[in-house]
This record gives C-alpha cells, sequence and structure tokens, in this order.
C-alpha cells in the first residue's frame, strides 16, 4: 500500500488514494461557491500524487520509525511537482486551447506551492519559478502516474474531469490580471484547506465531512436579536427622539438585506448603535440569502473582545464564534529551520500539531482584525490564504473601514470587488466616517444606492454632540499640556486625552502622575484583558463623578463604549477627530460638550507617516473651516468626503503599495496587471526565446514584500491574570483539541509587539520561547500594572506598589 500518512499515535496508516479521494472531496465542496468544483478538485486530487513514489515512502518511513542512517535527508524528496507536472505535460502543448493553458498555470500552480507560496511565473530577475517547476527531472514519474491511474481513476475518467474543469475556467471572460490573481489564489486556498483538514482529521480519528449550513443557526439569531430590540421599544426612554431616530436606522438595516448581495454603506453616526443595527442586516441578509458565515472586519484587535462579547451576550451565541485576534504562531521560526510542514511526514512534534488545528475560518460567526483581512489575500504562509475561500459566499461588516492603512487600500478595493463580483459575499461598509475608497484609481465598485442610511444631513444634525476647538496654537509639549488640564480639570469634572504616539502617552502620564492627579493609563502594550479591565474601572469612576484623567492612544477610538466630558485630541486625520469626539458626550448627557484638538510637539511621527499626512490635510481642513466660520460641519458627511479626496490625492503614490526594495514597482503592477510588459520583455532578452506562458504575474515575490505595517508585529502571551495559568499549561499539551483551548484562551492575554521590541526582550533574557520558538511568552517581571509589556523590566517592582 503506497502510504500518505501514519498517524503518530498508534502508525495507524492513511493511503495516498484516501487522502487524494478525502482532499477531492472537500476542495471540490469549496471550490462549488466560485463556481469551480472541478478546478479546486482537480488541484487536491493530484496535490500529493508524488507521494505514490517509492522513493516518498521510503523517506516517509524513515521519517516515522526513527531509521539509523536514512537514504533521504529531510526535505530531499518532493513529492508536490509530479501531479503539476501530469497536467502540464497533457494540457499545455502546441494544440491546447488558451483556457487549457491557463487552467494548467493556476491549478499546477496551486499544486507544486501547497507547502509553501505560490511561485512566481516571472520573477524580478526575470525567470520564471514556475517553468523551472514544470520542467523539473521526477524520479520515478512514469511509476508514479500509472499507479494514480490504477489505484485512483482511470486515464479516460481523469480527461473527462479536466473537461470540467476547463469548462468552469471559460466561465471567466474576460480575463483579466486581477481575475487571475483571486482566481489562483482562491484555488489554492482550496486545496490548502482540504489537505489539512483531511490530515488533521485523520490525525484525530474522525471522518473529514463538509460543514454543515447554517441557515437555521441564522434564523434563530436573527430572532433573539429582534426579541431584545423589541424589548427596547417597551422601554419608557423608547420616546425619546434619539432612540427613536436609532430604531429607525435599525429598521432600514432590515429592509436593505432583502436586497441582492453588493456592497452597502452604513454611515450611522457616533452612538447611532451600529453594532446592532449591522447585526440585525447580517443575520437578516445571512438567512435569506443562505450566507454560510458573518464575518466582522474591525481596525484594531483592541476592539475585537468588546464587539465580539456584545454580539455573544445579546444572541447568545457563545459556541458559534470565533475572536481572530491574531496569529499568535509564529510560523517564519519553523520556516527558516525547514520544519514547517514536517507533519506531512507523519512525526508530529508539538510544533507541527499546530500545523494541524482548525485554523480556517469556518465558524458561524467570525471577529478579526483589518491586519489579517488583508494578510489572508496578500501576505505570505498558507495558513493566511487557507481561509481565503470561507470568505465567499459570506456578510463580510467592515466595522470603521476608514482605517484601511493607505498603502493597502488599491489592494484592499480589489478584494472586495473580487468577494462582491465573483465570490458572492455581501459587503457593509459601515463608519461615520466613510473613507471615498470610490474616488481612487483602483476604485472601489459600488451600487448608485449603496447608503442604506436616508438623510444623512438630518441625521447628523440629531446627534450632534459636540463642538470642535481648535487650540493647535501654539503647540503644546507634555508639561505645558499637563499644566493646562490640570488648571481645567476642576471644570471639566473628566478629561480624556488621546495622543499619537505610546512614548508620548506614557510620559504624559508620568507627568501628570507626578502632579498628584488621578489618572489612568491605555495602551496597546496591554494585553486585551488587562485593557478591559482598565476601562471597567474608568467607567466606574464617570458614573461618581470623580475628577480623573485618562490618557491613552487611538486604540480607545474605535469600539469603546464610553463618555467623557471632555476630550482632548492630538492633532491627526480628520476622521480620527470625529472618532475621539465619539468618546465625548457620547449619550447626549448634555446638550453639547467641548472636544478640544491640539498639536502636540514631543511626538515622534517619524515612521508613522500616515498620521503625519492626516495631521497636514486635516489641519488644512480645520483652518479652512474657521476662515468660513463653519466650524459646526467640520465633521459631516460631505467634509468627510472632501477630505478623504484631498487626503488621497495628496498621497496618490502610495495608494498602489509602492515596494522600496523594489525600486518602488506597485504591488498592483506586480499582481494584478494582465501583463507584466517589462518584466515579460526582459524575460526574453535574457534568455533569447519566447515567453512561454499567459500569466506573468510575481505572486512570491508579492507575498515575500507583502506588510500591512512596515514593522510586522509578533504576539506575545503575557503573564496577567488567566495568562499565567495558560503559559504554565504551554508545554504540558500536545492534542490539538487542547492546543486549540489553549489558544483561543490566550487570544485576550497577548500583545503584538514590533521587530525591535523583540529583540530587546530577546537580549534581556524577559521571554520564553515555546514549540522551538513558535510561540512565545512574556516573564513576570516584565509586565507592568501600568504600562504592559514593560521594556525596563520593572514590572515585579510595580505590581508590589500596587
Amino acid at each position: 500500500m503506497f502510504v500518505a500518512h501514519y498517524r503518530s499515535k498508534d502508525k495507524e496508516i492513511q493511503s495516498v488514494r484516501k487522502h487524494l479521494l478525502d482532499a477531492q472531496y472537500l476542495a471540490e465542496h469549496y471550490g462549488a461557491k466560485l463556481n469551480v468544483r472541478y478546478m479546486a478538485g482537480l488541484a487536491a486530487l493530484l496535490h500529493d500524487l508524488g507521494k505514490y513514489s517509492e522513493h516518498f515512502q521510503l523517506y516517509l518511513s524513515q521519517a516515522v520509525f526513527k531509521q539509523e542512517n536514512p537514504k533521504f535527508k529531510k526535505g530531499e524528496v518532493d513529492h508536490a511537482t509530479a501531479g503539476a507536472k501530469l497536467l502540464f505535460e497533457l494540457y499545455y502543448t502546441k494544440s491546447s486551447s488558451p483556457y487549457e493553458k491557463l487552467l494548467v498555470e493556476i491549478v499546477g500552480n496551486a499544486i507544486i506551492s501547497h507547502h509553501g507560496n505560490l511561485h512566481d511565473f516571472i520573477s524580478p530577475k526575470h525567470d520564471s519559478d514556475f517553468l523551472r517547476r514544470m520542467t523539473k527531472e521526477v524520479p520515478q514519474y512514469k511509476n508514479v502516474v500509472e499507479s494514480f491511474f490504477e489505484e485512483v481513476m482511470t486515464e479516460a475518467e481523469f480527461e473527462d474531469y479536466v473537461g470540467k474543469a476547463v469548462k468552469e475556467m471559460e466561465q471567466f471572460v474576460p480575463f483579466n490580471g486581477k481575475l487571475s490573481f483571486f482566481l489562483s489564489k482562491f484555488i489554492f486556498s482550496c486545496v490548502l484547506d482540504a489537505d489539512r483538514t483531511n490530515t488533521r482529521d485523520f490525525e484525530a480519528g474522525v471522518v473529514s465531512n463538509v460543514p454543515p449550513k447554517n441557515k437555521a443557526k441564522f434564523e434563530k439569531y436573527y430572532h433573539v436579536l429582534m426579541d431584545y430590540l423589541k424589548t427596547l421599544k417597551e422601554k419608557p426612554e423608547a420616546s425619546h427622539p434619539i432612540n427613536i431616530l436609532r430604531a429607525k436606522m435599525s429598521d432600514q438595516c432590515d429592509r436593505f438585506a432583502e436586497k441582492p448581495s453588493g456592497v452597502y454603506t452604513l454611515s450611522i453616526p457616533t452612538g447611532g448603535g451600529k453594532t446592532l443595527a449591522s447585526l440585525r442586516y447580517a443575520l437578516k441578509h445571512a438567512k435569506d440569502k443562505e450566507k454560510d458565515r458573518v464575518i466582522y472586519i474591525v481596525p484594531y484587535t483592541t476592539i475585537i473582545e468588546q464587539n465580539a462579547q456584545e454580539v455573544r451576550d445579546k444572541l447568545g451565541a457563545a459556541d458559534d464564534i470565533l475572536e481572530h485576534h491574531s496569529n499568535i504562531i509564529d510560523e517564519t521560526v519553523w520556516d527558516k529551520k525547514d520544519v514547517g510542514d514536517e507533519f506531512e511526514e507523519g512525526s508530529h512534534t508539538k510544533q507541527q500539531t499546530l500545523k494541524l488545528m482548525k485554523d480556517d475560518f469556518s465558524a458561524p460567526i467570525i471577529f478579526t482584525t483589518m491586519v489579517q483581512f488583508l494578510n489572508i489575500f496578500y501576505a505570505k504562509g498558507n495558513r493566511n490564504t487557507r481561509r481565503l475561500h470561507n470568505l465567499s459566499n459570506a456578510v463580510i461588516i467592515f466595522d470603521e473601514v476608514q482605517k484601511v492603512p493607505l498603502n493597502c487600500v488599491s489592494l484592499f478595493n480589489e478584494a472586495i470587488n473580487f468577494l462582491s463580483g465573483q465570490a458572492k459575499s455581501s459587503i457593509l461598509l459601515c463608519t461615520a466616517t466613510q473613507p471615498a475608497l470610490d474616488s481612487v484609481q483602483y476604485r472601489l465598485v459600488k451600487g448608485e444606492d449603496s447608503e442604506i442610511i436616508a438623510n444623512l444631513a438630518e441625521v447628523e444634525l440629531a446627534f450632534k454632540r459636540v463642538d470642535i476647538i481648535d487650540k493647535t496654537k501654539p503647540k503644546m509639549n507634555n508639561q505645558n499640556l499637563a499644566s493646562w488640564l490640570n488648571d481645567n480639570l476642576e471644570g471639566w469634572e473628566n478629561a480624556l486625552v488621546i495622543l499619537n504616539t505610546k512614548r508620548a502617552v506614557k510620559e504624559l502620564y508620568e507627568t501628570l502622575k507626578d502632579n498628584e492627579v488621578d489618572v489612568f493609563h491605555l495602551s496597546t502594550s496591554m494585553c486585551a484583558a488587562h485593557r478591559k479591565d482598565q476601562l471597567e474601572e474608568i467607567k466606574k469612576r464617570l458614573k461618581e463623578d470623580t475628577p480623573f484623567i485618562c490618557v491613552t492612544t487611538a486604540l480607545i477610538e474605535a469600539g469603546v463604549d464610553i463618555s467623557f466630558k471632555c476630550v482632548v485630541r492630538s492633532l491627526a486625520g480628520l476622521d480620527s477627530i470625529a472618532q475621539a469626539a465619539g468618546r465625548c458626550n457620547r449619550h447626549g448627557e448634555a446638550d453639547v460638550r467641548d472636544v478640544y484638538v491640539i498639536d502636540h510637539s514631543e511626538e515622534s511621527l517619524g515612521y508613522l507617516k500616515e498620521i503625519e499626512a492626516g495631521k497636514d490635510a486635516a489641519q488644512n481642513v480645520i483652518a479652512y473651516n474657521k476662515r468660513n466660520e463653519n466650524n459646526d460641519k467640520l465633521l459631516s458627511h460631505k467634509m468627510m468626503q472632501d477630505y478623504f479626496d484631498a487626503f488621497y490625492k495628496a498621497r496618490e503614490v502610495d495608494l498602489n503599495y509602492p515596494i522600496s526594495k523594489l525600486n518602488n514597482i506597485n504591488m498592483t503592477t506586480l499582481l494584478l496587471k494582465s501583463r507584466h510588459k517589462n518584466y515579460v520583455k526582459d524575460y526574453i532578452a535574457k534568455h533569447q526565446q519566447p515567453y512561454p506562458f499567459i500569466l506573468s504575474s510575481s505572486l512570491r515575490t508579492g507575498a515575500d514584500h507583502f506588510n500591512v505595517i512596515d514593522s510586522p508585529t509578533q504576539a506575545m502571551i503575557v503573564p496577567y491574570g488567566e495568562g499565567k495559568t495558560i503559559i504554565a499549561e504551554l508545554e504540558s499539551n500536545e492534542r490539538i483539541e487542547d492546543l486549540s483551548r489553549l489558544f483561543k484562551q490566550a487570544q485576550q492575554y497577548t500583545v503584538n509587539v514590533y521587530p525591535h521590541e523583540l529583540r530587546n526582550l530577546k537580549n534581556a533574557n524577559a521571554i520564553v520561547p515555546h514549540f522551538d520558538g513558535g510561540v512565545w511568552s512574556l516573564r513576570e517581571r516584565w509586565y507592568s500594572k501600568q504600562y504592559g509589556i514593560d521594556l525596563a523590566g520593572e514590572g515585579e517592582m510595580e505590581e508590589m506598589i500596587f
């Protein structure tokens, strides 16, 4: 028997035939959502064809049974090329149709790449990694193919199956670079998930099945939500004009849910009940249109827990909600050690077991971040891409969509256009400050009547809560700011101060603390559970009307339901100022309160180019409104559109993700162009022969150079509260289900650190590696109850003070 896997606990065998057919079954189900059932199934059917070689069988046996003096070294036997080579030899000939060739290029790339990233058709060095793999000599290739046709399907059956896949390929007319990229990623996602899921199920001793439909669950949750909203209408305060307006906007969301799938905007002002209104749309649309899941995309990990908890409480849906904060597992460490996919060889160390964990976005309701969403499409690492097919036939809600990173605007728009146009998903863009995403080169495609809320100008007027006070001149340093806050706090009673950098926040906190002012500190150096505890204490103090100040970064501007009597915002983009204003007089406790905009002289924005650009644009808008005595309309929908139009126009060169290490070529050119003319021309000149393929995108190069933020962060499990117990359990859990539970709990106790912070912590021996450095935890003395991760290593002393 040809063996695909040995189960680690009992050495039970899964045959190659069984694995290929099981993976094909799953991939067909995944692909059907895009009407590419046979294309996805073909990729899965052939992905492990090379395991039919005697070389691989010996290689696998050596790895599992730890034979001495093995004939083959780790990674020496290639089992991923054979399947793609079979397609290439049969369907990439002079007589092959363009659709047969496109099928080979897209499906073949998924097959050869299923242990890494999709290959370049042309690289920046003007070579073709894809061609190299297609023409690579595969030992025992003839025997491998014969075994496949004997065990899995006959040649006639295979020809018929490929013919069905070609028919699916023919539906994509006209075919362009954007479509080829997203279709390649989608097929790749299907084969990755089918392979990983079947391998995991075999290891766990269960049968691989497609997930059940969620229509009944969405029906149930919709009625639960409607019953809750009905109780709100029965309360005495329901007759308040603002609550009547909230109910009307919620009703409008319900009616819009009856419309076909598309891209819609929901511009409910701050305090208008956006979370429940969008949930009402999502549940009704999901049940009526039979969508597979509801996915909330938020800008920061800091607000996942609050939004998810609100939905969980209202629906009673604890078992059906996934909170995906970040990737706790650092796969780059394993990639460097060449152990990332070693589970395929059956040895199943702890880090390889982690690779099999359920990480596929199959839950009915999912909360994740904008970073993770963009990573699914563009980043390297097949844990990211594996989730892509589950974004199809879904309702996807983007909360605070104005936070799309500037350099990713075009890439975001094209991903949304694909999900809406080809992948049958409905998109809801939620924010009180809608960005002008349809005014850029790679524009977002929306319908004419895409805004859900009618009479926006009237709604904005009804929800006016604050006056914006320009206090940008003269500039203030922390000492000036602290003195001004101290002088005015008695009249305000409480104040929220939002600055642009963690360093400025910490230094202001220290200055205010020295002046014996009651002061709270919040930053992303704290884990979610820590911030939640701090916010609960702050809310308690707000009810007591005790004078105090809270200093924080922008983390409080989205998804945090809190209301101060005064807000001070360091100058940033107009959308940030509007979001900050939403934390002042949020529930209309007074007629109008003041939000002050200051210009902080000690914030270092050298590495925060986007904040700096937004600051410049906002300053111009504020000055214009001041000259025209138009300050009451500064945060209007119209003014926000004008601001974003100007902001995007001024930063147009940045919108398409320029790659500085590749002479500023844009990611859009590298991935989404129909034909990379310069690369093709240089390829022909270098090799003195025609370029051999239809597609010319540099998929691996694009993934290698993509980071949503310039310095990608790594999640660190910290010793706060339950985090201490989780860290203690890390080394004692090996079963997949135990690790899945542990990492789900750990999401609340992680902090994302930048590379330089990680280096400093390593050098100070402040962190502990787990699973060969795939997961990191922080030593206890390096976590402070005041600051979170404390690079000074004084956390233990501070805990004693508390």
